[in-house]
C-alpha cells in the first residue's frame, strides 16, 4: 500500500494489487476514506469526511492529477 504523497494532514496512495481498475488514488485522514478515478478526476466513494473536506480532496486531486497518474504508470507497469 504505497504512499504517494501527503498533503494537509490527508495521506493519498494505492493499493498494489488494483491495476486491473482504471487509475485512481485513495485518500484517508483521521477515520476517514475516499477514493477518486484519476482520468477524468471522479469522486468515487467516500465515508467519514464533511462536506468541506471532500472539496479540499477534490481540489488537490486535480492540481495533483498528472503526478498522481504517472506515479499509477510507474507502479503498475502500464
Amino acid at each position: 500500500m504505497p504512499t504517494i504523497s501527503r498533503k494537509n494532514g490527508y495521506r493519498f496512495f494505492f493499493f498494489s494489487l488494483e491495476g486491473n481498475e482504471p487509475s485512481h488514488i485513495h485518500v484517508e485522514k483521521g477515520d476517514g476514506y475516499a477514493k477518486y478515478w484519476l482520468n477524468p478526476v471522479m469522486l468515487v466513494r467516500s465515508r467519514g469526511f464533511q462536506g468541506k473536506d471532500l472539496a479540499e480532496m477534490t481540489r488537490i486531486v486535480k492540481d495533483q492529477q498528472t503526478f498522481f497518474e504517472e506515479r499509477w504508470h510507474e507502479h503498475f507497469g502500464s
